[in-house]
């Protein structure tokens, strides 16, 4: 049966229309969109491309901000943002003399007002970007200890791993997206900062955590409070920050934060839905599978059968009705059932997949089903599709079909990895319904039987049936 799974659950996200409006909404690029809008000829600028700190009050006022050092620090970061997304660019001073450049309006100021929304997602991207680097610089008490003789921060002096610090918190934004979209969730419930972090630290065949990993798990809380912080600026997240009096706790007993009962205390974040589109476009750029539902409708049955194949049944449901929404009903049968044949380690679910979306069709895919009622692979899944409907004159299914058909069916489950106790009925239901069944299943003509048989015989609870179950799984592999 097949191995393949993607690495992710498919996410459902909002239309780009949506997401769109929700980035110009965000805190951090509306006020980039200001600053660039505000900017012009007397703006100062310096070599790294900062804004000059004498104009940081004007451009705190500008954004509608008070002129004091939050509003100067939201102001900057701000400024740096419109530099990062292309929304200002940057001139070198005229001459060698002046101290200070200036600044001008960047293409993708323009694309803000008059470009779609795929562009103004691009844009915001850029500012996550560049949020997701602050997020992870290095926190400096005191800038003057790692200020070489050169008058440039000596990175070698910091203890500071850029790549380690990435690394984790990719993790617990890919962790965060995984809670969001496993098994169909809507991800309306906030994560509390403590499980987070220890899914990030806390191994997961450790019973109770040591007192040195409550410490680990407590300094990254601390650090994730920081980074959230800035990221919610972006629109990435949702976050009720640390309790500010817990902090205070934590810096006496760090093994306090994983012990107190109102986790609430210890934060709460939960991916936006601009945020599920932003990580998953930075793992697709890691090289990472993240389907998305609504991928697979523009492509061939094929395609659709083997992309489902791992869905949750609301994802599958949702990603079929978009397929099927850009087919006439009679030709979506015909190549649903085509594609559904294939004697390969995928072809029982498939199959299982195809009987799914036939259902979504309705009445006007029986002519296209009637017309494999002796097809050797979609015969048995034709019967029982006329039947669950009542239809009439449909001819008995042979022995060796309805043995095919339950090899084909369990199998089809056991790859899709149903759940345990839905297993054992099914696998109850077939030795309860047919006496001898295991005398006639080992000679079953299906690539899958052996496999199907040593499976019933794990699942059966009757140790009787089980051993049979195992003795005729022998006698498969051994034909």
């Amino acid at each position: 049966m097949s191995q393949d799974r993607p690495t992710l659950p498919p996410v459902r996200l909002n239309s780009d229309a949506e997401l769109a409006r929700d980035a110009l909404a965000t805190p951090l690029l509306s006020r980039a969109v200001g600053l660039a809008r505000w900017a012009g000829p007397d703006t100062r600028v310096g070599a790294g491309g900062e804004l000059a700190d004498e104009q940081l009050p004007a451009a705190a006022v500008a954004l509608g901000l008070k002129d004091d050092d939050e509003g100067q620090a939201c102001a900057s970061e701000a400024w740096r943002a419109a530099v990062d997304a292309g929304l200002v660019v940057i001139e070198d001073p005229e001459r060698d003399t002046d101290e200070y450049g200036t600044a001008a309006p960047g293409e993708n100021l323009g694309l803000i007002a008059s470009g779609g929304p795929q562009d103004v997602l691009a844009i915001w991207l850029e500012t996550l970007d560049a949020a997701h680097a602050d997020a992870i610089a290095p926190l400096l008490d005191d800038l003057s200890d790692v200020i070489g003789d050169d008058g440039e921060i000596d990175y070698t002096m910091l203890d500071w791993d850029p790549e380690g610090e990435a690394e984790f918190l990719d993790g617990v934004l890919g962790n965060l997206y995984l809670l969001t979209v496993a098994d169909g969730g809507s991800g309306e419930e906030p994560v509390p900062l403590p499980a987070l972090a220890a899914s990030m630290i806390v191994p997961d065949d450790m019973g109770e955590p040591t007192d040195d990993v409550l410490e680990q798990v407590s300094v990254a809380m601390i650090r994730l409070d920081d980074q959230f912080r800035l990221l919610e600026q972006t629109g990435l997240v949702e976050y009720q920050p640390v309790d500010e009096a817990l902090m205070a706790e934590a810096d006496d007993d760090p093994a306090v934060a994983v012990e107190d009962e109102d986790v609430s205390r210890y934060g709460l974040v939960k991916l936006t839905p601009l945020g599920l589109y932003g990580v998953r476009a930075r793992m697709l750029e890691a090289g990472i599978d993240a389907p998305a539902v609504g991928e697979l409708a523009g492509k061939g049955a094929d395609v659709l059968l083997d992309g489902l194949a791992h869905y949750s049944e609301s994802a599958g449901r949702a990603e079929t009705e978009q397929w099927l929404a850009r087919h006439e009903p009679a030709d979506a049968a015909r190549e649903l059932l085509a594609a559904a044949r294939g004697a390969d380690a995928g072809g029982p679910l498939r199959r299982l997949r195809c009987q799914q979306a036939l259902s979504l069709v309705g009445h006007r895919a029986e002519p296209a089903v009637r017309a494999v009622l002796g097809d050797a692979e979609l015969g048995g899944l034709a019967r029982v599709w006329l039947a669950e409907r009542g239809a009439a004159d449909v001819p008995p299914p042979s022995e060796s079909m309805i043995f095919w058909l339950s090899i084909d069916t369990i199998a089809a489950q056991l790859d899709a990895g149903g759940e345990l106790e839905e297993l054992q009925g099914l696998v109850e239901g077939l030795t309860g319904q047919h006496s001898g069944f295991f005398d006639v299943a080992w000679r079953v003509d299906h690539p899958a039987t052996a496999d199907v048989l040593e499976a019933m015989g794990r699942l059966h609870p009757d140790k009787r049936v089980a051993k049979e179950a195992r003795k005729s799984a022998f006698r498969a592999r051994s034909r």
